[in-house]
């Protein structure tokens, strides 16, 4: 019986995954716990760790690239570049702003200002040498200052 349920989650897991979570939920809910299908578990809870890691990273890039071409092309600010920046800011502040993605955030700022930094250059046409050889902003500020403001 245990084997049978297990096999069924599994296809379920490959047919399914919405469908799989809500059994993974039932099974949890009814206490079940043996009849849970964990290697599964184990690699959807991994990549979605990973995918969670991977979506601070890119906000925190993107953000910064848009406040890099703020900064340095103020004559070429639109409501986009506005935009932009505030969509980045809220979504990364929903995501960031405690816990183990907030620490991730922290640790992984330099890296997404490296790459913020090619970026810019790339859409700007400036050099790499002309915006700042380190990071001007703290994760704490990229999550709650009014970075458009003049």
């Amino acid at each position: 019986m245990i084997q049978r349920v297990r096999n069924s989650l599994s296809e379920l897991y490959e047919a399914d995954e919405t469908a799989w979570l809500d059994a993974m939920a039932d099974l949890i809910e009814q206490d079940r716990l043996s009849d849970l299908d964990y290697p599964h578990l184990r690699e959807y809870l991994s990549d979605v760790a990973k995918r969670d890691r991977k979506e601070v990273e890119s906000r925190l890039t993107t953000l910064l690239m848009h406040l890099l071409k703020w900064e340095h092309q103020p004559d070429r600010r639109s409501r986009s570049w506005a935009g932009t920046i505030l969509e980045q800011q809220q979504e990364l502040a929903l995501e960031a702003s405690s816990g183990v993605l907030r620490n991730h955030a922290d640790a992984v700022l330099t890296k997404a200002y490296a790459k913020a930094v090619k970026r810019a250059a790339t859409e700007t046409g400036l050099e790499v040498a002309t915006f700042p050889e380190v990071c001007p902003f703290t994760v704490e500020q990229l999550l709650t200052a009014d970075l458009t403001a003049e």
